[in-house]
């Protein structure tokens, strides 16, 4: 391993670790209010490493669903990292072996991703584990210490702190709205057949994890179908 490459990483993911500790807190707190204990939240995300995929995860254990409906949702939320994954295999170095891939592809996030794709020239496998290596440590640390102030904080704070979950989609979701006509639109509309869902009589009987499952399905092939990704030159 090259250790001035390692190094590189390290410094790189910084960032990325200090703002996964600030949200997986939060995901702490919720676990922990969701009948899971601080080792079963720390592990949860020790070995998924995705943060929507988790949440949404996490609201299928509190509502019961079945595991047909986890591994449904968690492959709808979480396909997107096959691409990214392909996207990432082409810029690796050539002396990186089929294992090391897999060991780069476990926790090639969003920002990890971003941030290697930024880069110049040949990605090594020393500067991959370097850049990653920070994200997990902040990814679970900060999902164990907001477990933990969960169960020591009082009842009136740990209440308020859970907010914080909505808050995060909402700064997720709310400056790609403003930028992008389509997904407001599509937020929208996810949003308008979640109340469908949950408050129509008929779609009483449709669980959580499945409503979930709906809603993505639905606003993602309803963008595809009317809001079209242009190729370059203007052709669609």
């Amino acid at each position: 391993m090259k250790r001035q490459d390692f190094q590189y990483g390290l410094r790189d993911g910084v960032p990325i670790a200090l703002g996964y500790f600030s949200v997986s807190f939060s995901f702490g707190i919720m676990a922990l209010k969701g009948g899971l204990s601080v080792l079963q939240a720390a592990i949860t995300s020790l070995t998924n490493m995705t943060s929507a995929g988790q949440f949404a995860g996490l609201q299928i254990i509190i509502a019961g669903g079945t595991l047909l409906e986890m591994a449904a949702t968690q492959l709808i939320i979480n396909l997107r990292y096959a691409l990214m994954s392909l996207s990432l295999s082409q810029k690796l170095s050539g002396n990186v072996t089929l294992w090391q891939r897999f060991i780069i592809a476990f926790a090639n996030t969003d920002e990890i991703f971003a941030v290697a794709m930024s880069h110049n020239r040949e990605l090594t496998f020393s500067y991959m584990v370097g850049l990653q290596i920070l994200p997990i440590i902040g990814w679970t640390s900060g999902t164990a210490c907001g477990a933990v102030a969960g169960s020591m904080l009082p009842v009136a704070i740990n209440s308020a702190l859970s907010v914080a979950l909505y808050g995060m989609f909402l700064a997720v979701v709310i400056p790609a709205a403003k930028k992008t006509r389509p997904v407001l639109l599509m937020a929208l509309l996810a949003a308008a057949i979640s109340c469908i869902l949950y408050y129509v009589p008929l779609f009483q009987g449709i669980s959580a994890g499945m409503s979930i499952i709906i809603c993505t399905v639905a606003a993602s092939v309803v963008g595809a179908i009317v809001f079209p990704v242009k190729e370059e030159g203007g052709a669609k």
